[in-house]
């Protein structure tokens, strides 16, 4: 059996501090976290935890991935963007064009997010997070799609998409070129395994599909990091 994703998680000096905010933003509530991490539940069970892990990272250059928040009329676009202000967020200029129509804004911890306009044809069939869109190779898209078992549901100019079967978020990667990574990600999949799972079995498809062994973390976790070097963590459902 696969495993499957459990949360995005955020490296962050202030963890209470930003799951507040994204509670804010998204109508999220806290979450009874297995670790006692800070933790947002997601609101239906196609979604997936958002976890805040405490770590000392300081922030260089722009993050490798960022949340694509979907709007279903200018107005509500404009009431996300009042909202995340209200809460801290700020505006911030990532070399994004007027005509694109999305609003780039830095979480209270520079964390970047964009909240774009009213009919988005891709993200129509999503919800609230339209996507987790992220820089990285066609080849890790694929990577992706095989370790989580979601179908692509892009797949052009070496841009890549998948999305869970049930629907919901959907996790990109633009192509090239890709920046150059610059130490640990602030951003990062947590997979989780059953528990009656084959762990060993496991950790060798993803290897097999290309991932890399990193080591362990807390809780004896699996860390491994991807075909394009991101890191992602395996563990053990409960």
């Amino acid at each position: 059996m696969a495993s499957q994703l459990f949360a995005i998680c955020f490296h962050t000096t202030r963890p209470p501090e930003l799951a507040r905010f994204w509670s804010g933003v998204l109508g999220w509530k806290p979450a009874d976290d297995p670790d006692g991490d800070v933790a947002l539940l997601p609101p239906d069970s196609t979604g997936f935890r958002i976890r805040f892990l405490p770590g000392q990272v300081p922030k260089t250059g722009q993050n490798r991935a960022h949340f694509d928040l979907t709007s279903s009329s200018p107005e509500e676009q404009q009431q996300t963007v009042a909202r995340a202000l209200a809460l801290g967020a700020r505006h911030i200029d990532v070399g994004q064009l007027p005509e694109e129509g999305h609003v780039v804004l830095a979480d209270p911890d520079g964390n970047e997010f964009c909240v774009i306009r009213a009919g988005n044809s891709f993200l129509a069939d999503t919800g609230f997070i339209g996507a987790l869109a992220c820089d990285g190779t066609q080849e890790v898209g694929y990577f992706w799609s095989k370790a989580l078992r979601w179908p692509l549901v892009w797949d052009q100019d070496q841009e890549t998409a998948i999305q869970s079967p049930d629907g919901g978020t959907k996790i990109t990667w633009g192509g090239p070129p890709v920046a150059p990574k610059t130490g640990t990600n602030r951003l990062f999949l947590e997979l989780a395994l059953p528990a009656d799972a084959d762990w060993a079995a496991e950790v060798e498809r993803l290897v097999s599909l290309g991932a890399a062994p990193a080591g362990t973390v807390e809780g004896g976790r699996a860390l491994m990091l991807d075909p394009d070097g991101n890191e992602f963590s395996l563990r053990r459902g409960r």
